[in-house]
């Protein structure tokens, strides 16, 4: 970026200005620092970069890092390494843990003279907890006492941690005896590191927010994966707010694109100075799920406390719910604030009131449905146990249903192998059954015997349908039919009770004898038959309805035209109420059906005629 430098509140110079051409750049990768406080992590910073890592005047006034720091060189190979120092003393672990959060690989930093102390101790339970296995030891001050016997303490106490660095290397900071040794090693060690995922949706993990004056909000974080670039809008996470990418810059260079794994400053427009705190995160809009309650698997089983989640670089209260019988490795945690999570994602628990770190977790669920069932808290535990990161077929099986948006939003990837898809739907094969079985249920048992059969909203309804889309599918594989609104078995007919079959019969016998004699409205009460039975009686199609209150044979139709056609060819109301025995009631409405069935046709205001 161009423009002018201002230094944020820490004092480290930092980027403002509009962005320029992307220029050339070795491929970086990102590594933290991690061991006790004042065993020479910032110096050994200093000595491999060049770089002051402390940005606070009272970091370097007490020689003791407080906040996160960050400085980079060129390896041998040509491959740049960014360090995010962190502090080792123990009132700053949460600032320890948001450095190394989103950080793929760190150099624990042992004093020679020291050995081994409680931060030593708590930073390698944190990188354990966080599945950081990529790690080079490095033993400092060798230049005042023999370090082999502090390399001997370390790679055992490593090893009953069943962690293997790449390298163990002893340096002197003052002399810089083992400092090439050590280049060589990171160059090993960045070699193993796994490439990142360039298409992943965005997540950046803010660890340093600012202001610069002519550019305004600058925030800064580890881009472990995917892509950002100026002019992208990106949300920010919690709460949801919009912003836009105004400038890019990595190791103090310009770029109008950044991919994963990278150092970035991130110039921001849109959002005002105060709102972005450490712990925030940008991501991309639309792609990331705002998670309060999670399932995860545990390193340790914890009892049901309110402790602390680190994931990233944020921090927040969560309150841990076991799941099974104890001791559980499966908890429910209900965060004191939303976080961006998806499946598979690393963090760890710490209990602030004892200073240590309970356990590391792996997140398996991010919208866990509720356990209201006896036992459900066991039942979940068995499900989760049984897999070590959902694929698509778990997350269907364990809901249900779910849509392959958001499967794609809990970050859960993948072809589904058993599942029942149904456009963007994914239904696992038993609730699929249990749908079918209950259609079949309704359709064959309906409510109302009368009805022409369910409308679809009532089945979608009752069969708790999440969308009524599946609906049709359904109607399909259980064999019925979908006609003008009504899901029914095919040949379905209402069931009459014996009373109303009994008057149907007795009106249809009525009308075969006289079949334009349409019974009147008090018979048909009399005989029982409602407007909802008569209604049933005409979508069955055992009556037809010429009028209001007018019933006739289905046939009825036909043989009026029959007898008209023994009529002259032009004839008149008259001559229809003569040969078809009916009186003005029946014949009007009748003729009415013809004409606009085409079967006859007005001449004049008194005659018709037969269509022929």
């Amino acid at each position: 970026m161009t423009g002018q430098r201002t230094r944020d509140r820490g004092g480290a110079r930092a980027p403002a200005g509009p962005p320029g051409t992307t220029a050339s750049a070795p491929t970086m990768h990102v590594v933290a620092t991690a061991g006790h406080v004042d065993h020479g992590k910032s110096t050994l910073v200093r000595a491999l970069t060049g770089m002051e890592p402390d940005r606070w005047a009272e970091e370097r006034r007490r020689g003791m890092t407080i906040d996160l720091g960050f400085a980079w060189t060129d390896l041998p190979s040509g491959q740049r390494v960014a360090f995010v120092d962190v502090p080792g003393h123990e009132r700053f672990v949460s600032n320890m843990l948001a450095g190394v959060g989103p950080v793929p690989a760190a150099i624990l930093v042992i004093a020679a003279d020291e050995g081994w102390r409680a931060q030593t101790e708590e930073h390698v339970e944190a990188l354990r907890a966080l599945g950081l296995r990529h790690l080079v030891v490095v033993v400092t001050r060798c230049d005042l006492t023999d370090p082999t016997p502090v390399l001997a303490e370390v790679r055992g106490r490593l090893g009953e941690r069943s962690l293997e660095p790449i390298a163990a290397v002893a340096v002197s900071a003052v002399t810089g005896q083992g400092l090439d040794t050590l280049r060589t090693a990171l160059d090993r060690l960045v070699a193993v590191l796994p490439g990142p995922a360039a298409t992943a949706p965005l997540r950046l993990w803010v660890d340093r927010a600012f202001t610069i004056h002519g550019a305004g909000l600058v925030v800064t974080g580890t881009l472990a994966a995917g892509r950002i670039a100026v002019g992208d809008e990106v949300d920010l996470a919690p709460g949801g707010r919009g912003a836009r990418v105004r400038g890019l810059q990595v190791c103090k260079e310009r770029r109008t694109e950044v991919t994963g794994v990278a150092r970035v400053a991130v110039n921001l427009r849109g959002v005002a100075a105060g709102i972005v705190r450490r712990g925030d995160a940008l991501v991309a809009p639309g792609t990331w799920r705002a998670v309060e309650v999670t399932d995860v698997r545990l390193s340790e089983p914890l009892p049901a406390a309110e402790l602390t989640l680190h994931i990233g670089s944020a921090a927040v209260g969560a309150r841990v719910r076991p799941l099974g019988p104890a001791p559980s490795r499966f908890a429910r945690l209900s965060l004191a604030a939303p976080l961006p999570l998806r499946v598979g994602d690393r963090g760890l628990i710490r209990d602030p009131g004892q200073h240590r770190i309970a356990a590391g977790v792996v997140v398996l669920d991010v919208a866990p449905g509720p356990l209201r069932r006896r036992g459900g808290a066991a039942a979940r535990a068995a499900a989760l146990s049984a897999v070590d990161v959902p694929l698509p077929d778990d997350m269907v099986r364990w809901r249900g249903s779910v849509r392959r948006a958001d499967l794609r939003s809990m970050g859960v990837f993948g072809e589904s192998r058993s599942s029942v898809g149904v456009r963007d739907w994914l239904v696992s094969p038993d609730q699929w059954a249990r749908w079918q079985r209950s259609l079949g249920e309704f359709l064959d048992h309906p409510v109302d015997p009368l009805a022409r059969g369910r409308t679809p909203a009532s089945l979608v309804h009752d069969l708790s349908l999440p969308d009524a889309v599946l609906l049709d599918r359904l109607v399909k594989a259980v064999g019925a039919v979908s006609v003008d609104g009504w899901v029914r078995r095919p040949g379905a007919v209402p069931r009459w009770a014996d009373a109303t079959e009994q008057a149907l019969t007795r009106i249809e016998a009525r009308l075969r004898a006289a079949p334009f004699a349409a019974p009147e409205q008090p018979e048909l009460t009399a005989l029982g038959l409602s407007r909802r039975e008569l209604a049933a009686a005409v979508q069955a199609g055992r009556l037809i309805q010429i009028d209001p209150g007018i019933f006739l044979l289905p046939g009825a139709l036909d043989v009026a035209v029959e007898r008209l056609r023994q009529l002259p060819d032009l004839f008149t109301v008259a001559d229809v109420r003569r040969v078809l025995s009916a009186t003005r009631r029946v014949v009007l409405p009748l003729l009415q059906h013809l004409d606009a069935a085409g079967r006859t046709s007005r001449v004049d205001a008194a005659h018709r005629r037969v269509v022929r």
